[in-house]
């Protein structure tokens, strides 16, 4: 096993109770409350924010944006897990942190036969780090679910959430409606 992935599991034990489901992690600032998939699959505590923020009109998928010092934020759901990620079209993965990885493991929805390899990514300021690349069984964006994704997950518990292309390019068209505050997803 590669020191990263030892990284990645000493991690996900000693992350175990300092994880994104506090309320201190500013990416989560929704109600914790059961949520349960529309067909009754998913059943875990996560975190969502108050009000619904996806309109759903025949082949649209609309989600609300949340607009942060010019950030747009959209609420996704990673493997039954509800987070605030930032809609990053420069980001080539979606990436998450140790802390999220800790979180999909403790709820028994990332298992060690998602854990896939080591993988080299270059940051916005140009530097080379290592992450780990995962796999995630399931994403939702609104009504619509993408399987078996690839992820990074960054060797920072600080990482910010990226919705980056591994999940974009799995869509036909992606339109922004800054007018209104909202993306559409085709």
């Amino acid at each position: 096993m590669t020191r990263q992935l030892w990284i990645l599991i000493i991690s996900i034990c000693l992350l175990s109770c300092n994880h994104p489901e506090g309320k201190k992690y500013e990416r989560n600032q929704g109600s914790k409350k059961e949520y349960n998939s529309p067909n009754n699959e998913i059943h875990v505590n996560s975190v969502q924010p108050e009000n619904q923020n996806s309109i759903s009109l025949s082949n649209r998928n609309i989600l609300e944006m949340e607009i942060q010092h010019g950030v747009r934020y959209l609420w996704i759901e990673i493997n039954g897990i509800r987070l605030r990620f930032i809609f990053d079209t420069g980001a080539s993965s979606i990436c998450i942190s140790p802390a999220e990885a800790t979180v999909l493991y403790r709820q028994g929805t990332l298992q060690k036969d998602d854990i896939l390899n080591v993988e080299y990514f270059q940051d916005a300021t140009g530097k080379i780090s290592e992450g780990t690349k995962v796999n995630l069984r399931e994403v939702k964006i609104g009504n619509m679910i993408l399987e078996n994704v690839e992820a990074l997950v960054i060797d920072n518990v600080n990482a910010p959430l990226l919705l980056g292309q591994t999940v974009l390019e799995r869509f036909g068209r992606i339109e922004i409606d800054n007018e209104n505050g909202q993306i559409m997803f085709k």
